[in-house]
């Protein structure tokens, strides 16, 4: 019996060059977030169930976690306000029309360090710059790690991108203002690890 993927079906985008990703909830006026590898979920989920008047799009690469996630959203009620597509970030974030997000997240991204796989790097200055254009003007860029170097070099990519300013007293801040953490935030939380925050604005 040939093998049959149960994630074949895994929510996509539509097709098109140019998509306005407002399009993919109820209220199509009000600009979306944006978690770029939501992973298993946990904060596009507490973030929609904080905030009821967000609309969160997550770009899930792997198929199973979208769809699985995408699911639990709708599970809960709020499949209205929150997606979670089975989209590499890199290639879904060209086609999204220019200012149509509010803010955008990355948690904890990219477990390739060796030089060979830097091709497969989500969080880039290529992406911060299509994450600038698709931002509105006053939109927000989060980013987290628990590896400082990581982090330190997020912050080298985002000062290649003059239309991001960090907040008043950032880009590093103390604390998640967003009122949901990631899996891996609560854990490092819990092991006592220093978890890095940055903050900026879109110009």
């Amino acid at each position: 019996m040939p093998f049959v993927n149960p994630y074949a079906n895994a929510p996509m985008l539509p097709d098109g060059d140019e998509i306005d990703p407002r399009d993919l909830f109820e209220e199509r006026t009000r600009p979306v977030e944006i978690e770029i590898g939501p992973g298993r979920g946990t904060f596009i989920l507490e973030r929609l169930a904080a905030a009821p008047e967000v609309r969160m799009l997550g770009l899930e690469i792997r198929r199973k976690w979208a769809q699985i996630v995408d699911e639990r959203i709708r599970a809960r009620g709020m499949g209205g306000r929150g997606r979670v597509l089975a989209e590499d970030a890199r290639h879904a974030l060209p086609r999204f029309k220019t200012a149509t997000a509010s803010a955008a997240f990355i948690h904890f991204p990219d477990p390739w360090w060796k030089k060979r796989h830097e091709k497969r790097l989500v969080a880039s200055v290529s992406t911060i710059e299509q994450v600038a254009r698709v931002l509105v003007p006053g939109g927000e860029l989060f980013f987290q790690s628990d590896v400082e170097e990581r982090a330190e070099q997020f912050a080298r990519w985002v000062e290649e991108v003059p239309l991001f300013v960090p907040v008043a007293d950032g880009p590093r801040v103390a604390d998640n203002p967003y009122g949901a953490m990631s899996t891996r935030e609560r854990r490092a939380v819990a092991d006592g690890l220093p978890i890095i925050r940055l903050r900026y604005t879109r110009r």
